[in-house]
């Protein structure tokens, strides 16, 4: 169901007299309440209470991190639908809560790529970082996100970036990755989109003496074929 055919659906419910829906609780300032709402997926309510006016930026607590914003809190719990809609009303897909995680940069880590696409749409920031200095790029490299990974390298974002550990895309999918398909697709990937192969953390080591020391073959070969060192 579209967006245009759920609002009208709710109004028309609201105008039947039908217990449903609260009607629109007006609002000014701060609201924790739409915070929560979006926390646990509840779109109706959401809707309920930006039509009475709460702040699309809104801060609160939730279970997963201090200070966040409606449209983080509803990353958080990959409720898409409330993610569009606050999207929809102007939600801000680069703020940052306590810990430096946006409704992108979480998004991206997390590998929820419907969401990541939204965040795209809405303008994020593909400069961003979260708190170890990485882009959004980093972390969905470090999990193994294909898909995350993939939509991310059709943008403009830094495929070489370096965060505060001194590690770039590759370099985190080879470290922290575990060797399997999905890992692998992702190095293919990185180096399709020309990573640098031969780009060595702080210490000196290089992606393929990385590969190499632990015994991930296959993502040794692909950076042997590219001419990795």
């Amino acid at each position: 169901m579209t967006l245009n055919r759920r609002h009208a659906l709710l109004t028309a419910l609201c105008l039947q007299g039908s217990n449903v829906l609260a009607q629109p609780v007006h609002l000014t300032g701060n609201s924790p309440e739409l915070v929560d709402a979006a926390a646990r997926g509840q779109w109706a309510k959401v809707l309920a209470l930006l039509d009475g006016g709460a702040p699309i930026e809104s801060r609160a607590d939730t279970a997963r991190s201090r200070n966040a914003t409606p449209v983080l809190a509803a990353t958080q719990g990959k409720h898409v639908d409330v993610v569009r809609l606050l999207v929809a009303r102007g939600a801000n897909v680069n703020a940052k809560d306590a810990q430096q995680d946006s409704a992108f940069l979480l998004a991206s880590a997390s590998g929820y790529t419907d969401i990541v696409q939204i965040t795209l749409a809405a303008g994020a920031d593909l400069a961003s970082t979260n708190r170890y200095g990485g882009t959004a790029l980093i972390p969905a490299c470090h999990y193994g996100h294909v898909d995350t990974v993939r939509l991310l390298l059709t943008t403009r974002i830094a495929v070489d970036q370096v965060n505060n550990l001194g590690w770039t895309a590759l370099l985190e999918a080879v470290i922290l990755g575990d060797g399997g398909l999905a890992h692998a697709e992702i190095v293919r990937m990185l180096i399709a989109a020309k990573a640098d192969v031969n780009l060595a953390d702080t210490q000196g080591v290089t992606p393929l003496q990385h590969a190499l020391a632990r015994k991930q073959v296959h993502v040794a070969e692909l950076l042997r074929d590219a001419g990795a060192r």
